[in-house]
């Protein structure tokens, strides 16, 4: 796991050295154990290549520095990430006539780049964001992973293009300074986060998820080389009873893939259930006590700290737990907008950080439950979803606008999960629909508060999934391709990245996600149970109250928070004289979502935490409107 950043331009860089080194040094958090540079021109001079690297040693401690050349400067290449099935791959083309001279992974990505071209990414299992050039076809080639856990940003004016880890590497180049994308301001309040290719940054792009870039003379090419098979219907497997034992073997061999570590390793454990599994599938196949690492808040209700206590007891794991307040959330969020480069869209980012630091004084990689809802359809919404368009076709719009909804908005703050739905259901568009599951404000709620207009035209792929499939499969492409990436993929990354901690996501799995969009739907979900044959996998493994526990989430009492000891936060940054985004609103509609929220009427923690952290970011980059 490391850092990337560099660049290929027809202009002449003053010092391109030193300015490589900001690029690195800006991002050394991800690779604190070395550094490295690499410098090429094409033949006639005409342009010229920068490959930056900072590592943070993880397989092949001795020999796997990058930026990595071989055959006598033809091919370089830096890289972040692991690949996971790279011994089973580095046989592979030992027999097809390669030769190795390290136990690495990023030379084996060389040689089968060299064996396969492009095609090369189709062979990965793992997580990856890299680039090579190829000095004999004059060839910059990126590629980024089939699920997007790691990113690349780019930046292209024409004559050059940048490209970084995170995007404060690219504003370290000599670029012009980005200004503040109100489009994707627009996006952001309504979706929680800036949907790719886009950033808060207006010349600031991300590759997407499971694409590679060609660059070549000035000219490049991106094309999308993996889909998720929910996108359409694949080849079903038969529903079987022996559903769930394939499934554990799947994601047993996923685990065990991803505990392939030079350095020590643990596991994150809330006590819910998709790492409570992982937790149990990796004591089989460690000899030590697996650490495990949680975390908890003072107030119970939030709490799942003693959850997590029963799974380390039982797999004896050496556990630690860490405890968090509102101080901490107050003290870490605005150096967590930094890391982000982007306003921290979830606020368990700030918990996860705080356990990543404490986990990497043991620690250089923990696994993860991320990604099991995004397969298995774990969220509530996958089953209220079911329901939605015969809602909408029993209940025309202007009952559920005159009766239902403000009967819904009297309800308590207490129905959250009710009220998302009410809303949700109102929505016939399945786009919008969408947006709203998870969203912060309602469109017309952006539209009020906005004192401008801009709106970029709906990126349709996330949503493309054929509208014959199930609603549920529409919805988990959706997930795969826009969740995810954009958001819990990329918070995920930040925040470990931050502490300098490689996180991996054994439910990400590309055969595991593919055993799992095969499966009959029905276990994913019947009636009330979501994630059934996860539950069924574990039965003889885990216990009875982990098993049936319902979905909780990784929630922060923000929402008590806002009412007690982060109200005069919220209010002096939202709403003083110092704000810098208060320009953007109409102050009147600012107040009642605060007000509202406050007073115990409505809860708004989703909208207020969006626009604090939005004020953060801006207070951060100071970038032109």
């Amino acid at each position: 796991m490391c850092g990337i950043a560099g660049w290929v331009t027809s202009n002449d860089m003053s010092e391109p050295s030193l300015v490589l080194q900001r690029m690195i040094n800006s991002i050394e958090h991800r690779g604190p154990d070395g550094q490295g540079q690499a410098f090429a021109r094409t033949r006639d001079g005409a342009y010229s290549v920068a490959l930056g690297h900072c590592r943070l040693s993880i397989i092949d401690l001795d020999f796997g520095a990058q930026p990595m050349v071989i055959d006598q400067g033809q091919f370089t290449i830096s890289f972040n990430g692991e690949i996971y099935n790279f011994r089973e791959l580095r046989q592979e083309l030992s027999g097809l006539g390669h030769q190795f001279t390290t136990n690495s992974d990023t030379e084996v990505i060389l040689a089968a780049y060299k064996q396969y071209g492009n095609k090369c990414v189709e062979k990965f299992r793992g997580m990856f964001a890299f680039a090579i050039w190829d000095a004999v076809k004059e060839e910059l080639f990126l590629a980024r992973d089939q699920f997007g856990k790691k990113n690349i940003y780019l930046y292209d004016d024409g004559h050059r293009l940048f490209f970084a880890s995170e995007a404060k590497a690219i504003l370290e180049a000599p670029i012009e300074r980005p200004r503040l994308d109100q489009n994707s301001v627009s996006d952001y309040l309504v979706l929680r986060y800036v949907p790719g290719p886009h950033t808060l940054f207006d010349t600031i792009s991300k590759l997407p998820p499971g694409s590679h870039l060609t660059w070549r003379r000035g000219k490049k090419e991106v094309v999308r080389y993996f889909v998720p098979e929910d996108i359409a219907a694949p080849a079903r497997l038969a529903a079987s009873a022996d559903t769930p034992a394939a499934f554990l073997d799947a994601l047993d061999e996923a685990v065990q893939l991803r505990m392939i570590s030079d350095v020590p390793i643990g596991a994150f454990l809330s006590g819910g259930l998709d790492s409570s599994a992982v937790v149990a599938l990796m004591s089989r196949h460690s000899t030590a006590p697996v650490k495990t690492f949680s975390v908890g808040f003072s107030e119970d209700t939030y709490s799942e700290a003693g959850y997590a206590r029963q799974v380390a007891k039982l797999f004896k794991t050496d556990h630690r737990e860490l405890v968090i307040s509102a101080d901490d959330i107050m003290t870490c969020l605005p150096s967590l907008v930094r890391f982000r480069d982007a306003p921290v869209s979830e606020s368990s980012d700030i918990p996860i950080f705080l356990l990543a630091r404490a986990a990497a004084e043991d620690v250089k990689v923990v696994l993860t439950g991320e990604g099991a809802d995004e397969i298995l359809a774990g969220y509530p919404k996958h089953r209220f979803e079911k329901w939605a368009a015969l809602y909408g076709r029993c209940v025309p719009g202007g009952v559920h606008q005159g009766l239902v909804s403000p009967l819904i908005d009297a309800l308590p703050y207490s129905f959250r999960r009710v009220k998302i739905a009410a809303r949700a259901f109102a929505e016939p568009d399945f786009a919008r629909r969408t947006d709203q599951w998870f969203g912060a404000l309602t469109d017309q709620t952006r539209r009020s508060l906005l004192r401008f207009e801009r709106y970029r035209e709906t990126n349709l792929y996330p949503y493309s999934a054929d509208s014959k499939q199930s609603a549920v499969r529409r919805l988990l492409f959706f997930d795969q391709t826009s969740w995810l990436p954009d958001n819990l993929l990329e918070r995920g990354d930040r925040m470990t990245m931050a502490a300098s901690l490689e996180a991996r996501m054994p439910f990400l799995d590309t055969e595991l996600a593919s055993f799992a969009s095969r499966m009959p739907e029905e276990w994913r979900l019947r009636g009330k149970v979501q994630k059934r044959v996860l539950r069924a996998a574990m039965s003889d493994i885990l216990p009875g109250n982990i098993l049936s526990r319902p979905k909780v989430g990784f929630r922060v009492p923000i929402n008590e928070w806002f009412r007690g000891p982060m109200k005069d936060y919220i209010y002096d940054h939202l709403t003083s004289a110092a704000s810098q985004t208060a320009v953007l609103y109409d102050r009147q509609v600012l107040e009642n979502i605060l007000g509202e929220h406050v007073s115990g009427r409505q809860n708004h923690e989703k909208a207020i935490w969006s626009l604090l952290n939005l004020e953060l970011f801006q207070q951060e980059y100071h970038l032109s409107l």
